[in-house]
C-alpha cells in the first residue's frame, strides 16, 4: 500500500523539520510521505507535477497566494483533494471563511501535534470512504450500463438494486422464449455495400430491441440479423407469455415498415420471421466469471427456435407454440396447425397470433371455419380454402393449406422437414 502523500504549505521556515520530527515514524514506516511548499503558487505548481497527492495542510497567511486564494484555486483544479486549514488561535473569521470555501477541517496555531496526527487521520479515512464510494459508484455506473444492452429500463432498475441475482450460475423456472430472423438476409449481404449493410443492421437491431425493451423483456443474444429474447427473467412475472406474444405483434409491426421504407430505397429487404414458446428452462448467467452471458437452456428455448423458422413452411410471419396460448385466456389469433417439428417426437399445436381488427375480420372468420373442416377430414375443406384464397390471394397461410390438400394431404397435423 502506498503511503499518505501531504502537501504541506507554509512559509514558516522551522515548519518542515517540525513535521518530519514529529512524524519520522511514520514516514520511516511508509504511512506518510510529506511534500512542502512556500506559498500557494509554488503548491499549485507542485500539483500539477504530483498526481498523487492525497491532501493538503495549508497555513492562511503567506506571501505572493494565501490559504484562502489556495482553498479557491484548488475546489477549481482539484477538487479530490482534502484541505486542511492551519490559522492561529481564535482568528474565528478565517477559519469560517476557509469551511466556508470547502475546508475539510482547521487546526490552530501553535499547533498541537496530536491534534494534529487525529485531524490528519480523520481527513485521510474520510478520503478513504470517498474515494471508496467513489470507486463503488463508477462500478454500479459500468454495471447499469452493461445491463442496459440487455435489460428493459425496469429490469435494469430491479437488478442494480440487487445485484446477486446476476452471479454467475443459473436455475430452472418458467419463462417465454423468443426468437427473430431476417429472411433472405446472408444474399443480401453478399450482395450490398458495407455501408449500406452497416447502416441497415444497426437501425433494424436499434428498432427491434427498442421493442423488446418496451415490453419488458431482455435480449439474450444479437446472432447476426437474430435476436433471441426472453420474458419472466431475470425479473418473475406471471404474464410473460401475453408481454411475448404483444412484444411479437409490435415486432412484427415495426419489421414491416422498416422492410417497407428500405424496399422503397432500392434494398431488397426481406421479411422478419418471429417464433414465441413458453415452457421451463435452466436460466442465467453462464459466461463464467469473466464474460456475461445471459440466457436460458432447455427443450422450451430449442422449440422457439425452431417455431420461427417454421413461419417459412407455413407462410407465417409469427408462430407461437400451445404453452403460450394457454397461458392467455383472451388470446388472439388462429390455428396453424399440430406441427411436427424437425428433430422432436412431439407434435406441437401451432398458433398465428393477430391483432384486435385482423382477428375479428370475415378473413379470419372464414379461415376458422374452413380450418374447422380440414381438422375433420371433410372433403369440403379443399372448396372453402379454395374460395378463401379466391377471395384473399394474399394470405401465405391460406394457400399452404390449399397446396397440403391438392397434393393430397389431409387434417391439420403438418409435418416438416427442415429446420
Amino acid at each position: 500500500m502506498s503511503p499518505a502523500r501531504i502537501l504541506v504549505v507554509d512559509d514558516e521556515p522551522d515548519v518542515e523539520m517540525l513535521l518530519t520530527q514529529r512524524f519520522r515514524r511514520q514516514m520511516r514506516t511508509g504511512e506518510f510521505d510529506f511534500l512542502f511548499a512556500q506559498d500557494g503558487e509554488q503548491a499549485l505548481e507542485m500539483l500539477g507535477n504530483t498526481s498523487d497527492v492525497d491532501m493538503v495542510l495549508s497555513d492562511i497567511n503567506m506571501p505572493r497566494m494565501d490559504g484562502l486564494a489556495l482553498l479557491d484555486r484548488l475546489n477549481e483544479l482539484h477538487g479530490h483533494l482534502k484541505t486542511v486549514i492551519v490559522s492561529a488561535y481564535g482568528d474565528m473569521g478565517n477559519i469560517r471563511t476557509a469551511m466556508n470555501r470547502g475546508a475539510f477541517d482547521f487546526v490552530t496555531k501553535p499547533i498541537e501535534f496530536e491534534d494534529l496526527e487525529t485531524t490528519i487521520a480523520k481527513t485521510l479515512e474520510h478520503l478513504a470512504l470517498f474515494r471508496q464510494l467513489q470507486d463503488d459508484r463508477a462500478r454500479a455506473e459500468q454495471a447499469h450500463a452493461t445491463l442496459s444492452r440487455y435489460f428493459s429500463p425496469n429490469v435494469v432498475e430491479t437488478l442494480s438494486q440487487n445485484p446477486d441475482c446476476m452471479t454467475p450460475g443459473g436455475e430452472r423456472r418458467s419463462a417465454s422464449f423468443l426468437f427473430t430472423d431476417l429472411a433472405d438476409f446472408t444474399p443480401l449481404v453478399e450482395s450490398s455495400n458495407s455501408d449500406v449493410i452497416i447502416e441497415l443492421l444497426n437501425g433494424y437491431l436499434d428498432g427491434m430491441t427498442d421493442v423488446i425493451f418496451a415490453h419488458g423483456g431482455t435480449v439474450m443474444k444479437i446472432v447476426g440479423d437474430a435476436v433471441h429474447a426472453i420474458f419472466g427473467a431475470p425479473v418473475a412475472t406471471d404474464d410473460h407469455a401475453r408481454k411475448a406474444v404483444d412484444c411479437a405483434l409490435a415486432l412484427d409491426a415495426f419489421a414491416c415498415a422498416f422492410q417497407a421504407q428500405k424496399n422503397a430505397a432500392g434494398i431488397p429487404l426481406g421479411p422478419t420471421r418471429i417464433g414465441v414458446n413458453s415452457g421451463s428452462a435452466i436460466i442465467g448467467n453462464f459466461g463464467g466469471e469473466h464474460f456475461f452471458d445471459y440466457t436460458a437452456y432447455g427443450d422450451a428455448v430449442n422449440i422457439a427456435a425452431r417455431l420461427e423458422q417454421a413461419n417459412k413452411t407455413v407462410g407465417t410471419r409469427i408462430c407461437v407454440g400451445e404453452r403460450v396460448v394457454e397461458q392467455i385466456p383472451d388470446f388472439r389469433g388462429r390455428a396453424i396447425g399440430t406441427v411436427l417439428l424437425k428433430g422432436k417426437s412431439q407434435a406441437v399445436r401451432c398458433y398465428e397470433p393477430l391483432t384486435e381488427v385482423q382477428a375479428a375480420s370475415d378473413q379470419t372468420s372464414g379461415y376458422r371455419d374452413a380450418f374447422a373442416l380440414l381438422e375433420a377430414d371433410d372433403p369440403k375443406a379443399r372448396q372453402a380454402f379454395a374460395a378463401l384464397v379466391g377471395q384473399y390471394d394474399e394470405d401465405p397461410l391460406t394457400m399452404f393449406h390449399l397446396s397440403r390438400l391438392l397434393a393430397g394431404e389431409s387434417g391439420g397435423e403438418i409435418e416438416l422437414t427442415e429446420k
